[in-house]
């Protein structure tokens, strides 16, 4: 999809569809609600009053009407999208709006899409059009990317269209990032995508490589050596029943003019489980739906597209993403339940935390523990982790909040600070010396489960001794990484979520 931006007369657009977003608003007569369309424009305001007054269309969220030769527009079609309450309406549902208005163009054979960016308050400019690209361009989107009928479905132009005298320089700001934005998390949900033998842990190595190397950041994939080299002996343990290696990806983003002899900022570290495919090792998963445990490396993809908008709107920080990813596999090589094994030291010389394996299925955190060591052994002073971690967290939240878990109280207060920017859901879920209990073991320092209750708590609860005293927040994603359903603005499959919160909880330290 090719994305323009123009400030102009909406009347003008030569499209085959123009969007206006429309919102449900109260009247001061009759106290009933009223869909309203949040562009003054006249035009456009006369061409859908006929189709408004009739009662028809409510403007609920993500509802759609369209109106064919509308009178006194250059563009054949209008699209009319509702948001919900006009006095409620956020970015958010700008994007889901416009995600919507692409979603109804593609199977129609519409190749050419404009959106009247809003003009009324409480939106604002910049944040609106950003979340207006993002919508566009995560709605193109398709996961049918091995079907010899794939049909083009695709809407080859989408223009963000403001009238002219608008906030130009805020608009034409969140026009660049929403591009940018947009392709980082597209290129998450394309990782998460990829069958288990197309995407193998080597292989997203590559992938991060090629990356780094188009978003001008420095890029290191190790394998099995270099685990050993470092004592990562719970990241390995997960390898072992596979005959595809692993890959432990480090990238780095260092901000212009960076020396680290007098740089005094944070060193921010992302860190994700990137399990290309999950079968649950000895502790083997149920036979139904373990195809969809290609996307058991979801949280590393997050961390890879966060890194990808990194590098292209470059924040004065220093940031150091490190993915730990292998296959989960049962041989006869493979750990067993009741195996003991030891994780990697935070300090040379001291001993590792030593883990009993009680279920092989836990193999996220194990591999994590050793992410998030090697990541504070890198220098990173706040640590951020997502993983597809527990299917509790899922019971407990559905497929409508991302769980969140932090061992410090400011550090997580600026991803809530975020959330209202990226448009993501993210309930925080607790921890303490109760979940710990759960994890004591009677052999070793911890076992790798709590059993059945609390599980995304006692999950997490075995991260955070890894992360120590530093500051930390682990996203467990779950519930969120991969739409069963189709969605009025996007596509069933791989979602990309966490992508644009990961990066603005970045950006919230470089301001």
């Amino acid at each position: 999809m090719k994305t323009d931006l123009v400030f102009s007369d909406l009347a003008s657009l030569d499209v085959e569809l123009l969007i206006v977003a429309a919102g449900d608003a109260q009247t001061e007569k009759s106290g009933n609600p009223q869909p309203t369309l949040l562009t003054g424009h006249a035009g456009v305001t006369s061409a859908a009053a006929a189709a408004l007054a009739s009662g028809e269309f409510k403007a609920g969220a993500n509802e759609t009407l369209l109106l064919h030769a509308p009178v006194g527009l250059a563009a054949r079609r209008l699209l009319v999208v509702g948001v919900g309450k006009s006095a409620k309406a956020t970015p958010h549902s700008i994007r889901s709006a416009v995600g919507t208005a692409i979603r109804f163009a593609k199977p129609r054979g519409l190749r050419s899409a404009a959106f009247a960016l809003p003009d009324s308050a409480p939106l604002p400019p910049g944040p609106t059009a950003r979340a207006a690209v993002e919508g566009a361009l995560l709605a193109d989107y398709d996961p049918d990317t091995y079907r010899s009928d794939r049909k083009d479905q695709s809407v080859y132009n989408f223009t963000l269209a403001a009238l002219a005298g608008s906030e130009a320089a805020a608009i034409e700001l969140g026009f660049a990032e929403g591009n940018i934005i947009a392709d980082s998390q597209n290129f998450a949900r394309v990782l998460v995508n990829e069958p288990g033998n197309k995407l193998t842990p080597t292989i997203l190595g590559q992938r991060a490589l090629e990356m780094a190397k188009s978003h001008g950041l420095q890029c290191e994939v190790h394998s099995t050596d270099k685990l050993k080299e470092l004592g990562m002996g719970s990241f390995l343990s997960v390898t072992l029943g596979s005959e595809e290696p692993p890959a432990l990806i480090i990238t780095t983003y260092e901000p212009e003019g960076y020396d680290a002899s007098t740089y005094t900022g944070p060193v921010l570290g992302l860190v994700g489980k990137g399990i290309t495919f999950d079968t649950g090792g000895i502790s083997i998963k149920p036979s139904e739906k373990m195809e969809l445990m290609k996307y058991d490396m979801a949280g590393s993809a997050a961390m890879l597209g966060a890194m990808a908008a990194i590098g292209k709107l470059k924040p004065k920080i220093k940031v150091i993403s490190v993915v730990c990813s292998a296959e989960n596999m049962p041989d006869g090589k493979a750990q067993k339940p009741g195996d003991v094994q030891t994780a990697m030291p935070f300090k040379a010389g001291e001993p590792g935390h030593t883990i009993e394996i009680i279920n092989t299925d836990a193999e996220g955190r194990l591999v994590l523990a050793d992410g998030l060591t090697y990541a504070r052994q890198l220098g990173c002073t706040h640590l951020i982790d997502a993983a597809t971690l527990t299917g509790a967290c899922v019971v407990a939240l559905g497929p409508v909040n991302a769980g969140g878990f932090s061992n410090d109280e400011e550090t997580y207060e600026k991803l809530n600070s975020v959330l209202s920017i990226s448009g993501e859901k993210i309930w925080r879920l607790p921890l303490g010396d109760e979940y710990y209990d759960q994890i004591k073991s009677d052999i070793a320092d911890i076992k790798n489960t709590g059993g059945r209750w609390g599980g995304a708590s006692t999950a997490a609860q075995f991260l955070q001794v890894f992360a120590g005293d530093t500051p930390w927040i682990h996203l467990d994603i779950a519930g969120m990484a991969w739409y069963e359903d189709t969605k009025p603005f996007i596509a069933k499959g791989p979602s990309g979520f966490g992508v644009r919160t990961i990066l603005e909880w970045v950006r919230s330290y470089a301001q």
